[in-house]
């Protein structure tokens, strides 16, 4: 009678059987592609549904994936198009160094059923390096008794490319005691080598100077150069010779730093200087260079760096021995590294299914690779899972394996299962890497998402840039899965007037909340609305919750300055009396600002005056008032430049200009309005070019000026005694005059006559003869009321 264990045997044989025809079958088929190296990221490397002789709705159905070793995928797959596109620019001197042919190996896998085919892509080199000298300059010792023919190696000089585009040959610059030629070593680089054509004479020439330089294959060839310092030396016939012409040796890659690898040894039979020798790497590429290094006066070749079997497996270099009379020895030293165990399994997850249906059969969870870069046993590997799971592991493809269900899974016996993969070496000892994968079984719908918050304040700075992020909503939901993904949206504003949809926007992954448009604090203080979570569970489940955005004011307007308007047709010109007392006020600057808070907070200065420290302004209220008595040297005229500030984190602020014409009680002759107070100074400037010449003819017209101002002072006052005697009845005025009795700061009352002066193209008043003066026991100067009720009344914006 056949047991249940003998059934499950049987089971799993007939399993490996079909795997293993899966395993012939993916083996068949094999692709492969060309790619030249440095192609851009996406393009395109070939089409695998033609490749593979498959629609492009089997691919997608049979879920055709590209697996690489390594966690590295270099390659990937357009479902919609079946094209294999580069998943990034690939770099051939990153990937291969200097193997050539470079050839990577990638994996195509197709699900239901399972098969794998083979796929390799050759990454061709291109000439993206220039042929480099490790060193500037070659300093080369020749003696000057050598015989034309005499041939002296050079150094190389190191090219990252391979094939044609590596280093062809070599030239040096025109001389008359040289010419080169370019050889090739046993491993296929080109070397220099100087062959001597004129015999060299030091007491004619101690040294010469020559420029070598490297050509590589490419089109256009790339170049590098150094520089060769040719030194002739007095005669020294004995070379220095090595014990070894070849030296090969072994060394471990966990050797640690400084370890000894090996010594060599030359002897000299020169005696002094001309036997004394010195070591050092001859012809070494920039590997050789960076791993180790020698003692130059021991020849011990000691490890420079922490070596890898897996990058490279063996070194070769050539040691030179110099003796101090300039001549040398070269022999070749081959150090193969030994591989030890030293990289643990790597695994390679290309499937997971971290949640499975309970009722569902037979089912994949997992697809994955593991590798080893090491070699030999050290590179072999087992894979296996804990006892005692309704899991099996089945091996798909070398170092391939597949996770399955044994069979419908209960979750009401266990919702989660945690499996660990492990992958061991064969090599000694033996390194293990372990792997965990969560399983969970599949919950119903029975939570709806949950916020943090039932409502949440947020704040943001008005003049905000589009696209500002201003805060996140958060939703929890306990449900797994599916079930417990959240998204969010906005709900309609109740608010008609409020174009919600225009002032900010959710993502629905994660609830982040953005402005979609600068704010304006001065049209939208604040507003509310509503956001909802929605689970993707079936039938879906949703909450919402309350948003409110507070709107923070900035300090982005200017202070505007209402009075005086500084766009009128004619700007305002306030008047000021000769006779007025320290603190008059003169005017007051009124303005306003669009801003709220500390950023409407305004402050006056005084930036500068026609007359400085004449008049002054109060900081906090506009103020314009005087500092101190005016003289008779006080000009007429004066303009004011004020500036209006805000109080802002950075202050914005506002010019405004004030005219201010001094006049003696209101009498004089003509008073102009401010568009000439900007010619001041050029009649400043006319006056003192007509003090000048009156200077000049001081001599002769002294006693004549003496008489005319006395004269003229006697006939001033004579007229002023006659019209203060004279006396019109009040309002009985002529219509030809105006009274402007009480108006303004005006210490007395007097009647105008006014007409309008032309022929100069500007439009001034001129007040003429004052007549009737009130000598009334009114205050001296009227108040700010008073000020403004006369500009009123003339008409003064």
């Amino acid at each position: 009678m056949e047991t249940s264990l003998d059934k499950a045997l049987r089971r799993r044989q007939v399993t490996a059987i079909i795997f293993l025809l899966l395993l012939w079958e993916a083996g068949s088929v094999s692709i492969k592609y060309s790619v030249l190296e440095e192609t851009d990221r996406g393009s395109l490397v070939g089409n695998l549904a033609k490749e593979l002789g498959l629609s492009l709705r089997e691919l997608v159905v049979r879920g055709a994936q590209i697996l690489s070793k390594g966690n590295r995928q270099l390659l990937q797959l357009e479902q919609k198009s079946g094209d294999l596109l580069l998943k990034e620019k690939l770099d051939r001197e990153e990937l291969c160094g200097s193997t050539d042919p470079c050839i990577l190996h990638f994996q195509v896998l197709l699900n239901s059923p399972v098969q794998f085919i083979q796929g390799e892509i050759q990454l061709q080199d291109v000439n993206d390096h220039a042929p480099e000298f490790m060193e500037d300059e070659i300093l080369l010792k020749i003696v000057e008794s050598s015989q034309p023919g005499a041939m002296f190696p050079l150094k190389i000089a190191q090219d990252l490319d391979v094939g044609s585009n590596t280093v062809q040959y070599y030239t040096i610059s025109v001389n008359s005691h040289f010419h080169l030629l370019t050889r090739n070593h046993s491993d296929g680089r080109k070397y220099p080598e100087l062959v001597l054509d004129k015999a060299l004479d030091r007491e004619d020439q101690a040294q010469l100077r020559l420029t070598l330089k490297a050509v590589d294959g490419g089109s256009p060839p790339k170049t590098g150069t150094t520089q060769v310092l040719i030194v002739v030396l007095d005669i020294n016939d004995n070379a220095p010779e090595f014990v070894q012409g070849l030296y090969e040796v072994q060394v471990q890659e966990n050797s640690p730093v400084g370890s000894l690898v090996i010594t060599v040894s030359a002897r000299d039979l020169d005696v002094g200087t001309n036997g004394e020798l010195s070591y050092a790497l001859f012809q070494s590429s920039n590997q050789v260079l960076r791993a180790f290094e020698i003692n130059t006066d021991t020849g011990e070749i000691r490890v420079k760096k922490r070596l890898d079997f897996e990058e490279i497996q063996s070194y070769r270099m050539e040691i030179e021995a110099s003796d101090g009379g300039g001549l040398s020895g070269i022999c070749t030293v081959v150090i193969d590294v030994i591989d030890v165990n030293d990289h643990a399994p790597e695994l390679t997850m290309s499937l997971l299914m971290s949640d499975i249906p309970e009722n569902s059969p037979e089912t994949v969870v997992a697809i994955f690779g593991i590798s080893d870069p090491d070699s030999g046993d050290n590179g072999k590997m087992v894979c296996s899972i804990q006892d005692h799971l309704p899991f099996l592991l089945k091996p798909s493809e070398e170092n391939f394996y597949t996770l399955v269900t044994e069979g419908a899974l209960d979750r009401e016996s266990k919702a989660e299962y945690n499996i660990t993969i492990t992958a061991t070496d064969l090599g000694s000892p033996r390194l293990t890497t372990q792997h965990t994968i969560t399983v969970q079984v599949s919950d119903i719908n029975d939570n709806a998402p949950a916020f943090t918050q039932t409502s949440y304040t947020l704040f943001v700075r008005e003049n905000n840039s589009p696209a500002l992020h201003i805060g996140t909503i958060t939703a929890t939901d306990s449900d797994c899965g599916s079930n417990a993904h959240i998204t969010y949206s906005l709900l309609p504003s109740q608010d008609p007037q409020l174009a919600l949809t225009s002032l900010v926007s959710i993502n629905a992954n994660n609830g982040q909340l953005f402005a979609l448009r600068a704010l304006d604090y001065e049209a939208l203080q604040a507003f509310e609305f509503r956001v909802g979570a929605t689970d993707q569970g079936s039938p879906a489940l949703s909450s919402q919750a309350l948003v409110r955005v507070l709107v923070l004011d900035d300090n982005d307007n200017e202070p505007f300055v209402l009075y005086p308007l500084q766009n009128a047709s004619a700007p305002c010109t306030e008047l000021l009396p000769r006779a007025a007392e320290p603190g008059y006020l003169v005017t007051k600057v009124v303005a306003v600002d669009r801003d709220s808070g500390q950023n409407a907070w305004l402050s006056f200065q005084l930036l500068k005056a026609t007359e400085p420290g004449l008049f002054s302004v109060w900081a906090h209220n506009g103020e314009v008032r005087t500092t101190r008595l005016l003289s008779e040297r006080d000009a007429t005229k004066h303009r004011l430049l004020l500036m209006v500030k805000d109080n802002g984190e950075s202050p914005r602020s506002a010019s405004v200009t004030l005219h201010v014409l001094v006049v003696d009680g209101f009498s004089q002759p003509y008073l102009p309005l401010p568009e000439v107070v900007h010619n001041v100074e050029n009649d400043e400037d006319a006056l003192t070019l007509y003090l000048v010449i009156a200077l000049a003819s001081v001599s002769s017209l002294f006693l004549l000026s003496v008489l005319l101002f006395v004269g003229v002072r006697l006939c001033k006052r004579a007229r002023e005694t006659s019209l203060g005697s004279f006396s019109v009845p009040e309002g009985h005025l002529p219509g030809h005059l105006v009274d402007v009795s009480g108006a303004g700061t005006l210490s007395q009352s007097y009647q105008y006559e006014v007409c309008l002066k032309g022929g100069n193209g500007t439009n001034e008043f001129k007040f003429i003869k004052p007549i009737l003066p009130n000598f009334s026991n009114e205050e001296a100067y009227r108040n700010t009321e008073e000020n403004s009720n006369f500009k009123d009344f003339w008409g003064v914006s």
